[in-house]
């Protein structure tokens, strides 16, 4: 018995143009979101639950009414307002997700980003040439933009995508040392000693900028004594005592060398010390880069490939950490862009 396989039909112009205009009605309601948090229109209207009139947010802001007028139509069209006869407000949670850095489900952070010139226009600048860079090369406030980005991974990760691993949390409570590999300007170390008080953490990044930066959020916190630092890129690592837990958050899949950077890691742990790797898990199929996450995840890598880099695969870590003898491996997703992969050493 044969079949006969059916020919897919090519689709119709007017239905290909759909998809490709809802890419740039897309792009147009990033552009409102990102101009309404830097112009403070999305933090007034969420001043106000009951709502503003175009007028009176136009007032409140010292701002053109004729200009806000257009804004809010346009955030009423993106979803981020709703509208009371005259009156504009926020549209449910979104205060949450677009302003509140402190939530797990804050995203607001990647609309600034994707605006940075390190994300879109360098690379369109260097496609010829391919020329690199690394993060002593980018600006201040990508640095920035990105620490913020980074912040509700840490919030996710700390209490909750450490509790997810079997008997870490127990030593966490009752102290340890932790190394933040890759620690940034410092918001994971200050989560993680406001957390587990009764442990000492160390944070190492290569970039001697971010590590001032960490070493200032860490003052101002209070928590120089138990907080050190340490200038080094994660494949030269080396802690002068052993750690019982080294954390990793959105940096592994930048490593230079993947497999001398997991070595320098076990070698820092203690015998029965975990590794926990918090990243985006790249799609590896082609229906998952065609989903909202895969969309999103997709755009970074126009940056990440500036910095010789592309994002991973969630199971890329499963196997390096068997490759490195690695045990008791496992895994969750806490959202669609944000997965742990977990070990012991043995």
């Amino acid at each position: 018995m044969t079949t006969t396989d059916t020919p897919t039909q090519s689709p119709t112009v007017a239905e290909q143009a759909k998809p490709l205009l809802g890419h740039a009605a897309g792009y147009a309601s990033h552009r409102t979101i990102s101009l309404g948090l830097r112009s403070g229109l999305i933090s007034t209207l969420a001043a106000k639950s009951e709502g503003l009139t175009v007028e009176q947010l136009a007032e409140a802001l010292h701002y053109d009414a004729f200009y806000v007028s257009v804004w809010c139509r346009a955030a009423l069209a993106a979803g981020v307002c709703a509208r009371d006869g005259e009156r504009y407000r926020l549209a449910p949670h979104v205060d949450t997700l677009l302003l509140d850095t402190d939530s797990p489900a804050y995203i607001g952070g990647i609309f600034g980003v994707f605006e940075q010139h390190e994300m879109f226009d360098r690379f369109e600048q260097v496609l010829a040439s391919g020329e690199r860079l690394w993060w002593d090369q980018c600006g201040p406030e990508w640095i920035a933009g990105v620490a913020g980005t980074g912040t509700p991974f840490y919030t996710r990760l700390i209490p909750g995508g450490l509790g997810r691993v079997p008997g870490l949390g127990e030593q966490l409570q009752a102290g340890c040392r932790i190394v933040d590999t890759a620690c940034g300007a410092g918001v994971g170390l200050v989560r993680l000693a406001e957390t587990y008080p009764a442990c000492q953490i160390v944070g190492v990044d290569g970039d001697a900028y971010s590590i001032d930066l960490a070493r200032e959020r860490v003052a101002a916190a209070g928590l120089s004594g138990r907080v050190s630092l340490q200038v080094s890129p994660l494949e030269e690592m080396v802690l002068d005592e052993p750690a019982t837990l080294a954390v990793n958050n959105i940096s592994m899949h930048e490593c230079r060398d993947i497999d001398v950077a997991t070595a320098r890691v076990r070698a820092a742990l203690e015998p029965g010390g975990w590794f926990v790797i918090s990243d985006f898990p790249f799609p590896d199929t082609d229906e998952g880069l065609a989903s909202v996450p895969g969309r999103v995840m997709g755009a970074i890598q126009f940056f990440e490939a500036q910095i010789d880099d592309q994002l991973l695969p969630r199971r890329a870590y499963d196997e390096v950490l068997t490759r490195h003898s690695f045990t008791d491996l496992g895994s969750a997703e806490l959202t669609p862009v944000h997965a742990l992969t977990w070990g012991r050493r043995a």
